[in-house]
């Protein structure tokens, strides 16, 4: 029995919500140019995606609009153009012009009016209309100035896309002040924003009730894929999720991105198996981020008890920490020091936590960061923005930011303890490390357990956090469920 479905939230806020995003940014530019003896002219100008087709066929992939073009207009369809009057904050967009052979094959050809009312922009061209519009908005002498998006996404390294028009010439470009600025607008989240992110959690958290309660043994991993599938879409419509999703069993949960083309969440369940779901749903261009992790069978094993509690604890700890000011290494490292305490309570890890955590052995067992700010992206931008650098050490490296938490910031929890022979047998076999390990103990786990993550969404507020995921955790809640129980339950144990 899964829990009811939320109700989504209506287009009269979605729109408003990209509206206020684009005063935001207008905003922050003109506070940037001022501070900066600069005059507050010029347009934002920025290119929205296009649709692709497969390969060398005329099959279209579902589009989904490039993020920031989303971030600011909010515009589902594809060929889109957009700008921003930075001294009046007059926004607008360019559609583009159909052809006639569009309203046989692929529907009605909306007017200009239509994106008007339903973007609440303040004009709409045509983008063959780009050059003489813009032109308009010359801001006095010379030529018009552009501020065209161009930067680095730390995540990814890749590079977000100037737009590019055919007529560029006739204008001035900046290509340096508007991705900082942008990015760091997207950091922190508006309560419009927020009320997306938490329908996207709440879908998201239903669905992965559902899978729970509906796991066997026998059934494939694409299975518990396709009940969650169903559920964000079917109950909630949510057509994209946030990212492919992770459905692994047995050892496979120690495979951090398993659910690739070449590991495509087809492992058969056995009775005995942990199972770790990373899924989440996207709504109307936010999303959520969830990693549940539980017994097939429905029953925790000691074993399997003691490392869920371990990342449950972890998890727990750093989420009754976190607060404004409190910076990101300094909770990765809370989760690391939880889990290898639980793990020599366990007898295995032998010797000094600090000197374990001195040599960086929380590294073998999470060898991923704690968390990335989510939005727009699964791994939304700014984590390193601010002139900072990514730390060199093991574990840390793999930190999606350092920043300090400051209220308004969405950011996963998600520690995480894995048992990967790629990084635990160099360990053992390194005279530095190989004395924190009782190696009897852990070969109880190597090869068949996998790993346990779990990751909830949360919200930093003025004086600490808010979890905006809602999934059983306890052991007993997880039990309790996968037994037919309703959720949330009606009473503790």
């Amino acid at each position: 029995m899964a829990t009811a479905s939320p109700s989504p939230p209506s287009q009269e806020v979605k729109a408003e919500l990209h509206l206020k995003n684009r005063e935001k940014l207008v905003q922050s530019i003109a506070k940037h140019l001022a501070s900066s003896s600069r005059p507050i002219e010029g347009l934002v100008f920025l290119q929205g995606g296009d649709e692709q087709t497969r390969y060398c066929t005329d099959h279209a992939e579902l589009f989904r609009q490039e993020s920031y073009f989303a971030y600011l207009f909010g515009v589902r369809e594809p060929g889109f153009y957009g700008a921003i009057d930075i001294p009046s904050g007059k926004s607008i967009l360019f559609a583009p012009r159909l052809p006639a052979e569009y309203a046989v094959w692929l529907g009605q050809i909306k007017p200009l009016s239509f994106f008007k009312e339903r973007y609440l922009v303040d004009m709409v061209y045509y983008t063959d209309e780009i050059v003489k519009v813009l032109e308009n908005y010359s801001g006095g002498a010379g030529k018009p100035l552009l501020f065209l998006l161009h930067g680095k996404n730390t995540d990814s390294n890749n590079f977000s896309k100037p737009a590019e028009f055919e007529g560029m010439e006739k204008f001035d470009v900046d290509l340096v002040t508007l991705h900082p600025i942008l990015t760091e607008c997207r950091i922190f989240k508006s309560e419009l924003e927020l009320e997306l992110i938490q329908y996207a959690n709440d879908i998201s958290s239903a669905a992965h009730v559902e899978v729970m309660q509906r796991t066997r043994a026998g059934m494939k991993e694409y299975q518990l894929e396709s009940i969650f599938l169903h559920h964000v879409y079917m109950y909630g419509g949510c057509r994209h999720c946030s990212y492919t999703c992770i459905c692994a069993t047995g050892a496979n949960s120690s495979v951090l991105h398993y659910g690739h083309a070449a590991a495509p969440n087809d492992r058969t369940l056995t009775d005995g198996d942990m199972a770790l779901l990373d899924m989440g749903a996207e709504y109307q261009f936010y999303g959520s981020d969830i990693t549940c992790s539980f017994p097939v069978n429905g029953t925790f094993t000691k074993d399997q008890h003691l490392i869920y509690n371990a990342v449950l604890k972890a998890h727990d700890s750093v989420i009754s920490a976190m607060r404004p000011g409190i910076g990101w290494i300094e909770m990765h490292t809370l989760a690391e020091k939880v889990i290898l305490e639980e793990l020599k309570i366990g007898g295995i890890v032998l010797g000094n936590i600090n000197d374990m955590m001195a040599r960086r052995l929380g590294a073998i067992f999470m060898p991923h960061g704690l968390g990335h700010f989510l939005g727009i992206d699964t791994h939304d931008p700014g984590g390193y923005s601010k002139g900072l650098e990514r730390p060199k050490e093991a574990g840390l490296s793999s930190l999606r930011t350092v920043r300090e938490l400051e209220e308004g910031m969405v950011i996963t929890v998600e520690p995480g303890c894995y048992f990967i022979d790629a990084l635990l047998v160099p360990a053992m076999e390194n005279s530095d490390t190989s004395k924190f390990f009782n190696v009897k103990e852990i070969g109880k786990f190597r090869g068949s357990f996998g790993g346990v993550r779990i990751e909830s969404d949360v919200y930093v507020t003025s004086d600490g956090c808010k979890n905006l995921t809602n999934v059983p955790r306890e052991t007993w809640e997880i039990e309790a469920v996968m037994a037919g129980a309703s959720w949330p339950l009606s009473r503790a144990p």
